[in-house]
């Protein structure tokens, strides 16, 4: 399996080779490699072909569902980009940041068949970030329900959130944005800026902390965030973090915790946009302090722990996509804290999304160009 070059980057000619009578596989490598600080690899590039993509989910089968902000889902096949797309996919409000954004299989998929997704519907008062789920029956969605709307609706193309993750217990965990609009992070009386939790059927706990709180929105599970873009859940330590952007400077690395304030916009270590300040201060009782900051911002964008025992060195590090400085930051933690980062493929492309496949694999998500990358272990 041969695949192109990227200007600035070494990649590497892949084969493989059967090794057992399990259809287990190895990888043989020509060419030399990319070595960073603890991983020597390769970057195999899949395609290049991709119209800004979101998210991406690996299907039992082998095939990966990649979806792109304009509407689509695709489909990579035998490690190509198959022309059709997936059908059956709603309309969406494709506006600035809007569109058709993460993609996530249920944890127990193989009994159940349910694929989530989140887009930007559209709808009276322009859009609003929504949960739905479907079943794949060849290439069609079908069994479609819309699970969960953020309110309220907005005309603004900026700061939808969108990701998924799921505890593997029955609950659901997704990200709102603020949609642009600073002081809805703070209103419980709205969905905007907030993390979200819900029964994977889309019915509210009854131990949400706000449920019982008057004029709150009851799937609330914490508040004060800008617009994370990246969340996942951490099964081994019941943690469920997030990765958002601040304004310039400021974007987060958070341990989001139940019912619990992140104190956007009154404490942020960001400015605006044109230099003048936000807030005076960084720090508030009663508000968290993120695990992790970047100032300048790298605009943080997609979020994966590494559990796969392909890259040894790299093993429960966390990686956060970089958009506006091109590049995935492998960050290092102990006991929840903060260590160190690393930048790994600086300055490769805006990275929206990473992944990690059931086989073990690191994929990388870019837009402009659109590519779908696996990160290639070598020894």
């Amino acid at each position: 399996m041969k695949r192109k070059m990227i200007p600035g980057f070494i990649i590497l000619t892949v084969s493989l080779l059967a090794c057992s009578e399990k259809d287990q596989v190895t990888e043989v490598f020509s060419g030399p490699v990319i070595e960073s600080e603890k991983q020597k690899f390769g970057i195999d590039t899949i395609t290049d072909k991709l119209e800004f993509p979101w998210g991406m989910a690996f299907l039992p089968d082998g095939r990966i569902l990649v979806t792109e902000r304009g509407g689509n889902i695709r489909i990579v096949k035998d490690g190509k980009l198959l022309e059709e797309k997936v059908q059956g996919v709603p309309a969406v409000f494709v506006e600035g940041q809007g569109g058709l954004m993460d993609i996530q299989l249920h944890p127990e998929y193989a009994k159940n068949g349910w694929i989530y997704f989140s887009y930007a519907k559209p709808g009276e008062g322009g859009g609003g970030t929504t949960i739905a789920r479907a079943k794949l029956e060849g290439n069609t969605l079908t069994a479609l329900e819309e699970l969960f709307s953020a309110q309220p609706f907005s005309t603004s193309g900026v700061h939808f959130g969108c990701r998924i993750a799921f505890d593997g217990n029955g609950y659901m965990f997704f990200s709102s944005g603020e949609r642009g609009t600073k002081e809805n992070a703070q209103n419980l009386s709205n969905h905007l800026g907030k993390i979200l939790r819900l029964h994977d059927d889309g019915r509210v706990p009854a131990d949400n902390p706000f449920v019982s709180t008057a004029g709150a929105k009851s799937e609330i599970w914490s508040y004060g965030h800008r617009n994370p873009q990246g969340l996942i859940y951490d099964k081994e330590t019941n943690t469920l973090w997030d990765a958002e952007h601040g304004p310039r400077g400021g974007d987060e690395l958070n341990k989001v915790e139940k019912g619990k304030n992140y104190g956007w916009p009154v404490v942020t270590y960001g400015i605006n946009y044109d230099g003048t300040p936000i807030t005076d201060i960084t720090e508030k009782e009663g508000m968290e302090q993120p695990v992790h900051y970047w100032v300048p911002s790298i605009a943080t964008c997609g979020l994966m722990q590494v559990t796969s025992d392909k890259y040894p060195n790299w093993k429960n590090n966390l990686m956060v996509g970089a958009l506006a400085l091109t590049h995935v930051a492998r960050v290092e933690l102990a006991d929840g804290k903060y260590i160190k980062e690393e930048k790994l493929l600086d300055k490769i492309a805006r990275v929206r999304a990473v992944a990690q496949s059931p086989e073990g694999y690191i994929y990388v998500a870019t837009e402009s160009p659109g590519m779908l990358l696996r990160l290639v272990p070598v020894k």
